[in-house]
């Protein structure tokens, strides 16, 4: 039987839809625990037939439309299913009377849409099956919709995971309340100076209290005898301390490499303004500093995936950049406080408050932190004081929870959150062989006394050999991500943000679950015309 399936291996694109025969199909959940559907079966009926030619039968109709446009072009979702002990990977079957025990394969595939032609200028209602998941059956943009904890989303609605926006973090902040509320009367924080004789002048006392605090209580960075500078965001204290480590003097650039895969902002952060202090010079792995002098940025816990790291060049002339961001007890267990002459810190990792637009640095050196406020003097003359009083008051928030041992913590929470969206992932990309996640070794938090892996904030997805390029596989399931490219490896990865709301994650796993990584059983009876 499964001949008449091996034809369209041989077929031209053309005679493609002339081999697809009419089939009764059954589909089998193969988790289902239900047993096989207890309805009556229903009489076989013929789907395509050819009538004379250039007449508008179903066969001319579905050639003119797109419906076949991704099994012709080699981007068709995977579908395994055997016949007589053949295995197939792609498939399309027009069937009827199996919408019902299909209904969780609707996700990304809309169950009939109206296909004009042009010819006739008549309309055909073409229904089809989620057999085959394909992105361009319809052009679709209906609203998601979450009813009762399920998610329903059509083919048109794409989730976009490409930026670590951390918003998931909004329900535990919602339940707060007024208890981190802040309200600032239009006389207060009128004047650029906040301390002057602090070496950052334009940093808050309430916020460079909370934020060594907070840092003593979870024990994850040294502050004492160290200087805190402010920023508008780490992003901005990574450009100055490239500034701050920058010579004037230097007849040439200086290098500032990082180990792949880096943090892909780095690169257009390092040579956006083109300034002939510093540049992009790639791959700290395959970085020959030949005795020159180089910055080398360590982000550990890394993005975008997740691991441990330390410096990787070790030349003498070198200085480090240590970005710390996801260094917090709900994405990797504390080892210890860190302890590096630059650390940078964000409000918008820790909390998810990104909009806050705070960040710090921690630096060993004077002269060094002289250098770093100046670059953000010189940038923005400072950074909203309304924004470092809202941070100090949200920090100040999870240092009292701690210390008052709350019966749930915002790091509980967050903590709880992470491991639940990472097991359930997990779960969902464990039933084939197209995706694939890093492992992580097992340690004791020294902070919460729980022992895990990592619980990134980015999932780092490969897609194997069959795959290729895994952002444009996964953007054809309407799912935006950023490719490996980007991170200074190759295409077959992908940076997924683990950070998004409840509602979009939701939507992603059932992708990943139904519309990509499920491997379809069904059983096929030909039959004969």
């Amino acid at each position: 039987m499964d001949a008449y399936l091996g034809i369209a291996d041989d077929s031209s694109d053309d005679e493609l839809l002339l081999n697809v025969m009419g089939a009764y199909a059954e589909v089998l959940d193969r988790e289902a625990d239900e047993g096989p559907s207890q309805r009556p079966p229903r009489a076989p009926r013929r789907y395509l037939h050819r009538d004379r030619e250039g007449s508008n039968n179903d066969i001319t109709v579905l050639n003119r439309s797109p419906l076949f446009d991704s099994i012709k072009n080699g981007t068709a979702a995977i579908a395994l299913f055997t016949v007589n002990g053949h295995e197939y990977t792609h498939g399309y079957y027009l069937t009827e009377g199996i919408n019902e025990i299909m209904s969780p394969f609707s996700l990304s595939a809309p169950t009939s849409c109206s296909i004009n032609d042009e010819k006739d200028d008549i309309t055909h209602d073409i229904k089809t099956t989620s057999l085959v998941f394909s992105s361009a059956l319809c052009s679709k943009n209906d609203d998601v919709e979450v009813q009762d904890g399920d998610v329903v989303v059509d083919d048109g609605v794409v989730i976009d995971l490409d930026h670590g926006d951390p918003t998931m973090y909004e329900e535990f902040w919602k339940k707060k309340g007024e208890e981190t509320t802040v309200v600032i009367s239009g006389w207060q924080f009128m004047s650029y100076f906040s301390d002057i004789k602090n070496v950052c002048w334009f940093l808050e006392s309430t916020l460079a209290a909370a934020v060594t605090r907070l840092h003593k209580v979870i024990g994850n960075a040294v502050t004492d005898s160290r200087h805190i500078v402010v920023g508008t965001g780490s992003s901005q204290l990574y450009q100055a301390a490239l500034y701050a480590l920058s010579s004037p003097e230097s007849s040439e650039p200086l290098n500032v490499v990082s180990a792949a895969p880096f943090y892909s902002s780095y690169v257009v952060m390092t040579d956006y303004l083109k300034s002939g202090l510093h540049k992009w010079s790639g791959d700290a792995y395959k970085f020959d500093h030949n005795g020159k002098p180089y910055i080398e940025v360590v982000t550990s816990p890394n993005n975008p995936d997740g691991s441990k790291r330390e410096a990787v060049v070790n030349g003498d002339k070198g200085s480090l950049i240590y970005d710390l961001a996801y260094y917090w007890p709900q994405y990797t267990p504390i080892l210890g406080p860190a302890d590096y002459d630059i650390m940078l810190f964000t409000v918008s990792k820790i909390t998810g408050h990104a909009g806050s637009r705070i960040g710090w640095a921690i630096v060993k050196d004077g002269e060094i932190a002289k250098k770093m406020t100046k670059f953000v003097e010189i940038n923005s003359i400072g950074v909203s004081k309304e924004s470092q009083i809202r941070a100090a008051k949200i920090l100040e928030t999870l240092s009292d929870s701690v210390e008052m041992k709350e019966s749930e913590t915002f790091f509980d929470h967050s903590y709880e959150l992470m491991s639940n969206r990472w097991k359930k992932l997990r779960e969902a990309i464990s039933h084939n062989k197209l995706f694939s996640l890093p492992e992580f070794p097992i340690n004791t938090c020294l902070f919460s006394r729980r022992t895990f892996g990592q619980f990134p904030a980015f999932a780092w997805l490969k897609c194997e050999e069959e795959v290729g390029d895994c952002e444009s596989f996964l953007r054809g399931y309407k799912i935006k991500t950023r490719s490996g490219k980007l991170f200074g490896v190759g295409a077959e990865y992908v940076r997924v943000s683990m950070l998004s709301r409840e509602s979009e994650f939701k939507i992603f796993l059932n992708q990943m679950t139904f519309s990509i990584n499920r491997p379809l059983h069904i059983k096929i009876s030909l039959m004969y015309f």
